[in-house]
């Protein structure tokens, strides 16, 4: 891969709800596995109750101690994991989850992953996206900016992208930080236009 074309850590140098919306259609390349993200969340560090900033200290220091474009990883519910992106250097700093993707490379492994062949259901949650790409805790505190096994392709194309409020979370859930590519059935839920 030519290192002139995947995203560089100066894309996560601004506003997370900016940089939240600009990740949809994308392609997150992870190993022999890519797909175009169809569904982020932003949350911002300081001041958004749904953020780990505002409960968990080990967020706080991780994002004190790391670079944009550093990989965050979380154990939800103990059930999933979770792939977020720290983003920092604009006036605020913030999260983005990576909540959907649309599968365009490696979906015999992403389908013994998951154990599906519904390619809709492969990637249409944040839990259903690592573990169809085997993403874990090992890949935490790493950058999503070297070019290397994990990485992100610019838009190949414009993209119509829809906000509407957080999804899955019980505080700070009506903003409107959720961002959707327009008409995509591989979101995890459709939007409320």
């Amino acid at each position: 891969m030519p290192t002139s074309t995947f995203l560089r850590c100066s894309f996560f140098e601004r506003d997370p709800l900016v940089c939240a919306r600009d990740l949809v259609g994308t392609e997150l390349v992870w190993g022999k596995c890519s797909g175009i993200i169809v569904e982020t969340e932003a949350y911002l560090t300081l001041n958004d109750e749904a953020c780990h900033t505002f409960t968990r200290p080990s967020t706080r220091a991780f994002v004190e101690r790391n670079k944009p474009g550093a990989i965050y990883i979380y154990f939800n519910y103990g059930v999933h994991w979770m792939l977020n992106l720290l983003v920092k250097g604009s006036e605020r700093s913030g999260l983005i989850l990576i909540r959907g993707l649309e599968p365009r490379r490696g979906l015999a492994l992403m389908k013994e992953r998951r154990g599906v062949e519904d390619i809709r259901r492969l990637c249409s949650g944040p839990g259903k996206l690592t573990q169809a790409l085997g993403i874990t805790d090992r890949h935490h505190e790493a950058s999503i900016c070297t070019g290397a096994r994990h990485y992100l392709l610019p838009r190949r194309e414009a993209v119509s992208v829809v906000a509407d409020p957080r999804i899955g979370i019980s505080r700070a859930k009506d903003f409107p930080w959720r961002f959707t590519l327009r008409g995509s059935e591989f979101v995890s839920r459709p939007a409320r236009e």
